[in-house]
């Protein structure tokens, strides 16, 4: 009876997924007809592609670099505790 339960349950996910990706790609197909991307008529966030440059140098080794994002690397943590500050690493 369980097995038969999880084939259903199984079954009825995958018809409702199906219709969903159907629709979304039918609405898709009339917003590029008029012109649009779906996410511009949703209001959607698009991601952007590539990688950020880096903000932030070692000026003991101009190799490490930062961009500012994330955790700070370990040499910039130096330089703030012996008192320098971001804008003296800046590149």
């Amino acid at each position: 009876m369980r097995d038969l339960q999880g084939k259903l349950d199984r079954a009825i996910n995958s018809y409702e997924d199906r219709k969903r990706r159907e629709a979304i790609a039918a609405v898709e197909t009339m917003a590029r007809e008029h012109g649009f991307s779906l996410n511009e008529l949703t209001g959607g966030k698009t991601r952007r592609a590539g990688t950020v440059p880096p903000k932030y140098s070692n000026p003991a080794d101009p190799t490490m670099t930062w961009t500012g994002r994330g955790r700070k690397p370990r040499w910039v943590q130096e330089s703030l505790e012996r008192g320098k500050s971001l804008d003296d690493l800046l590149i």
